[in-house]
């Protein structure tokens, strides 16, 4: 009776934690919207913004802010948290804290199959299209992944996983760098932009293009956050606690593809923000799934957020902003990673 008590009152003092901290971050992410809605290459003040926003801007002010600048911004808070939330699933299912989208050649399957895409149409007729294109290039990588990394009697290694994404991931990027050849100006332009990371956000179709994935994705992952508890406790434990390991591996794995193909769809090449954002979540709020996915997606917004405006204040492309930052990261992951082996 007391063990219970002293169970459910640290479960508790966890929950109110795990809570505070992503109160905390939905503060910052708040104030960097504020902050970056003051910044880009078009100065607004914030007596501008401010007067904008409740309708009393000029013309040339309602462009910036609400043509060019909001939507971009709330492109890079969705993308942001499916790219995390992506990494976060990615790394419960195969136990492995390197395991990320970009990594694995998840991000790059989806790129192959836009850069196709786009070849034969235009840019503009295909923007609701291109999440589900860069699905189709998500699934078939991670199923091509998953079929080499199979040893027959040893299952499915996750370092072995790992490696092969990488191979892949480079076969792959040699592929799009072909056909970029054979593009004409304008689509080479997209492409090069596109493949470098810059958010598309710049019209609010992309947001409404990307919202339904988001809004199916999202619960259904938040829902079954606990079956990626039980699954890091081994695939013996969990069977034995009567869960359905190859059933839900399978849910989680296309859930996680879902988020990073649509993503990447609208987003580009952006790396890294799948596995910053979910080591800084688990540091922040612990290793239960529960509170570490919906932390991950407010710490990946955040990340790309702050990415993103840094990007418009110096013109520059934000997947370079992001890969300045997560380089040195994954570099040290992997260091202390082979230190720990």
């Amino acid at each position: 009776m007391v063990s219970t008590s002293i169970v459910a009152s640290a479960e508790a003092a966890r929950r109110k934690r795990a809570f505070s901290i992503m109160t905390l971050l939905f503060v910052l992410i708040v104030i960097v919207f504020i902050i970056s809605m003051d910044t880009g290459q078009l100065k607004l003040t914030p007596h501008e913004v401010l007067r904008t926003l409740i309708g009393k801007g000029d013309a040339k002010q309602e462009l910036i802010l609400f043509q060019f600048r909001l939507p971009r911004m709330v492109m890079s808070l969705l993308i942001g948290a499916a790219f995390a939330v992506s990494g976060c699933i990615l790394q419960g299912v195969t136990r492995n804290a390197l395991a990320e989208p970009g990594i694995l050649g998840i991000n790059a399957g989806a790129g192959l199959v836009v850069i196709l895409f786009i070849s034969v149409f235009p840019v503009s007729s295909t923007i609701f299209l291109l999440p589900l294109l860069a699905l189709v290039g998500a699934g078939g990588t991670a199923a091509l992944i998953f079929t080499l990394s199979y040893r027959r009697n040893h299952g499915i290694s996750t370092i072995r996983m790992l490696l092969v994404g990488i191979a892949v991931a480079a076969g792959i990027s040699a592929a799009m760098l072909v056909l970029t050849l054979r593009l004409n100006p304008e689509q080479f332009k997209f492409v090069q932009v596109w493949l470098a990371g810059s958010i598309l956000g710049t019209d609010w179709r992309f947001v409404l293009a990307l919202v339904p994935w988001l809004v199916v994705l999202l619960p259904l992952v938040f829902f079954k956050a606990r079956v990626l508890d039980v699954m890091n406790l081994g695939d013996l434990t969990a069977s034995g606690l009567g869960a359905a390991l190859s059933r839900e591996r399978l849910i989680m794995f296309a859930s996680a593809v879902g988020l990073a193909g649509a993503a990447v769809a609208l987003g580009g090449a952006i790396g890294f923000v799948g596995l910053i954002g979910p080591h800084l979540a688990r540091r922040l709020v612990g290793p239960q799934h529960p509170y570490l996915l919906p932390a991950s997606a407010l710490a990946g917004a955040l990340l790309l957020i702050i990415s993103d405006t840094f990007a418009r204040l110096y013109n520059i492309p934000t997947g370079i902003v992001v890969a300045v930052i997560g380089a040195p990261y994954f570099l040290y992951l992997l260091m202390r990673t082979k230190g720990s082996s």
